[in-house]
């Protein structure tokens, strides 16, 4: 019986212990930057990306900057359009011709905006 209870308190303290870190930890959130879209862009137009970065980073909503978050969508946008399914793992760039021109103009967009901000902090 002394057996008994010493296993029933060990797992109950176990188990408190495990649903308290649970409890007490916050969720994790990634915060995108004007610097992750930027070497995110960067390696686009050197074909370095592949679909699974671009989705996760392009895919995820930005609500602490609303400008930053028309570029994402901006970019997203471009994937539907000039993007194919499967383009890297062909050996070719993530955006057919039109699609580079256009995410160069808007790396380029950006990151004229993101260095006129900091010159205005």
């Amino acid at each position: 019986m002394a057996l008994f209870l010493l296993v029933l308190v060990v797992c109950l303290v176990i188990f408190g212990g495990m649903i308290a870190l649970l409890m007490l930890s916050g969720t994790p959130r990634y915060r995108t930057e004007p610097e992750h879209l930027l070497e995110l862009f960067d390696k686009a137009l050197e074909s370095r990306v592949g679909e699974t970065e671009w989705n996760t980073i392009i895919g995820y909503p930005i609500r602490h900057d609303d400008y930053l978050d028309g570029i994402r969508r901006r970019a997203q946008r471009l994937m539907d359009e000039h993007g194919r399914h499967g383009r890297v793992t062909r050996g070719k760039p993530l955006l057919d011709t039109i699609g580079q021109e256009e995410l160069a103009a808007l790396r380029d967009h950006l990151a004229a905006h993101t260095s006129l901000q900091r010159r205005q902090d």
